[in-house]
């Protein structure tokens, strides 16, 4: 009853939406605000969330949990996604992806002072100081703050350097005058118009305008040469070569192209975050840059997210780029901003570059993670495994078989088991051939999978996602059919060895196809690592099975000479070569006079 109350209640609020760009606010029972979104028509955008069956995902869980609805109407879809972006950050609400910006990063501060100190910080005090960053790439700013003290001598000390205090000789210089890093503004030795002149040349330098500075003191150092005064030109130009060598450094294309925004996005390999690029570029400059990242919710589509990170860091940096580099169209209208999806040029060079930036920093969470959850990275790659082959399912269990034996004697197979990327060894298992006759691989590999399967059936034990054959084609072919015969569906590949007996090429399929994998990617080398040890399980088993049985056909022939005695004597003379080698008296040490008197009888002399 109470239910189709809440219905009714929220059909009505639905009916009376104007269709007007707006946000809307989703409350739970408590009055807790859940979600917050935007729309450029709220009557019909609100209305689809009830007028659809939005399946068993995270969107009907949302439905479910409405129990009131808020909105507010604005001018423009602008202001709609502004006023979202800023609701999100108020209420955090359950179901809205959030930035994750775990990190204070720091940024350059020209503090509000008489003679103002440039320094860099991770507090942002409202006092009027000017604050430029934050910066993302902690070398890059700390460069950035290297060219201004080389260029300009700025003092460091924390004195309280009023007029007054100056004008009455409370102080004396430090050493920082005497080494140059400073020009002694304490003791009046610089005035303030010659101190907030260079504060201002440094202000445009933080904001990117070095090709105007540059210009500048091009400028200065050509005048102060034509008045013969050499020795300041000098001072000029080598803060003009510092400027140059810089700008060198940080130009990455063009300077034609000035103010200019710059984004791009990359989803995991789970899809349930998104990482997000900003550069901004000033005279063909990276003046910022910043990469962070969103957790998934309710499904948000790139677009979504992309036109969520927009507006999120052009309010944060307080940029008024009037054109934004994008990957795709974000499907948002900003007023006076035109967006841009690049094919060639420069623009497409910044583009590929802040794509660049955003792959490397999905890379770096993601190796932060596995660190964290090594488990994490193997289920990756077995996801990959899934996506190369098609796979109903994430292969989390992998069966892989091989065969051993020396011109069909003594042959043997073995099973290895990796459950999450990882060997199951208790669940390893050895097979005596019991069937065939003579060095037949693929029959030997019918026989153990028959064997291995039938008993899997009967005792219900778990069956494998993948199973891997260590052979090619042909071995493939054999698993199929006894798969066939047992009604089984499971998958089957093949790992071909090439003529070095090195890993060489996957194959899957039938008719098994060679899947492209390149050799040096962590998916190739956990495939290595599988066959690598189901070859090494096998020969071992191969090898401790010929080895008992030479033992056997000469010492257990030998009437008298029992499991303890045939154990010490092996241990003592390592063969059966050297036992027979032995003197008398090096065999009665052993086992005693009366056993090597057998042993010298029924062995040695034989």
């Amino acid at each position: 009853m109470e239910e189709l109350k809440t219905n009714a209640y929220l059909r009505g609020i639905v009916e009376n939406l104007p269709d007007t760009p707006g946000i809307y606010q989703y409350l739970d029972a408590e009055g807790t605000v859940i979600y917050v979104g935007k729309a450029k028509r709220l009557k019909r955008r609100v209305s689809s969330y009830f007028n659809r069956d939005h399946g068993a995902g995270k969107t009907r869980v949302l439905v479910s949990k409405i129990a009131d609805i808020r909105y507010i109407v604005v001018n423009s879809e602008e202001d709609a996604l502004l006023l979202e972006n800023n609701l999100i950050k108020k209420y955090r609400p359950r179901y809205n992806v959030l930035l994750k910006d775990d990190k204070t990063y720091p940024s350059i501060c020209i503090q509000n002072e008489y003679f103002p100190r440039v320094i860099k910080t991770r507090r942002i005090v409202r006092d009027g100081s000017n604050y430029f960053g934050p910066y993302s790439h902690i070398p890059s700013m700390n460069a950035l703050l290297e060219l201004i003290h080389q260029l300009y001598p700025l003092r460091s000390c924390h004195l309280p350097l009023t007029p007054e205090n100056i004008r009455s000789g409370r102080f004396k210089v430090c050493l920082e005058y005497h080494i140059k890093n400073c020009a002694g503004p304490c003791v009046g030795l610089q005035s303030s118009e010659e101190y907030l002149k260079n504060i201002d040349e440094i202000r445009e330098i933080l904001k990117g305008n070095t090709q105007e500075l540059s210009r500048k003191l091009m400028d200065e150092m050509q005048q102060l040469a034509g008045e013969m005064r050499f020795e300041e030109a000098q001072k000029v130009k080598e803060k003009y070569m510092l400027l140059e060598n810089y700008r060198a450094k940080s130009e990455v294309v063009s300077n034609i192209l000035h103010n200019i925004d710059v984004f791009s996005i990359e989803e995991d390999a789970d899809e349930k975050a998104a990482f997000v690029n900003y550069l901004h570029i000033t005279n063909g400059a990276i003046n910022q840059a910043f990469t962070f990242e969103y957790k998934k919710k309710l499904d948000e589509s790139k677009e979504e997210l992309l036109a969520l990170g927009i507006v999120e860091m052009r309010e944060r940096y307080k940029s008024r780029a009037r054109e934004i580099i994008v990957p795709f169209d974000p499907g948002i209208e900003l007023k006076n901003v035109e967006f841009t999806v690049p094919q060639r040029g420069d623009k497409r060079k910044l583009l590929a570059l802040s794509t660049l930036n955003v792959k490397q920093y999905k890379a770096d969470r993601m190796k932060q993670a596995e660190k964290l959850n090594p488990e994490q990275r193997s289920v990756r790659l077995l996801k990959e495994i899934q996506e190369q082959l098609h796979l109903e399912k994430v292969p989390l269990r992998i069966e892989c078989f091989d065969n051993s034996n020396t011109q069909g004697s003594d042959p043997v197979a073995a099973c290895v088991v990796f459950l999450k990327g990882f060997p199951l060894k208790k669940e390893y298992r050895k097979y005596n051939i019991k069937t065939v006759e003579g060095p037949d691989d693929y029959a030997s590999m019918q026989e153990v999978v028959r064997r291995r399967y039938s008993r899997a059936m009967e005792e219900g034990t778990p069956l494998p996602d993948l199973l891997i054959t260590d052979g090619g084609k042909g071995q493939m072919g054999a698993v199929k059919e006894v798969l066939d015969e047992l009604g089984l569906d499971i998958p089957v590949a093949g790992l071909a060895k090439d003529g070095r007996h090195r890993t060489h090429e996957l194959l899957y399929g039938f008719p098994p196809q060679v899947i492209g994998l390149k050799q040096s990617t962590p998916l190739f080398q956990l495939l290595t690592r599988i066959q690598d040890e189901v070859h090494r399980f096998a020969i071992s088993f191969h090898r401790d099975k010929r080895s008992k049985r030479q033992t056997v056909s000469e010492l257990d022939s030998v009437k008298g000479i029992g499991e303890k005695s045939k154990t010490l004597l092996l241990k003592q003379f390592k063969s059966v070569k050297r036992i027979k080698e032995a003197t008398p008296e090096e065999l009665a040490s052993v086992v005693g006079k009366a056993k090597a008197e057998i042993l010298i009888k029924s062995l040695i002399n034989k």
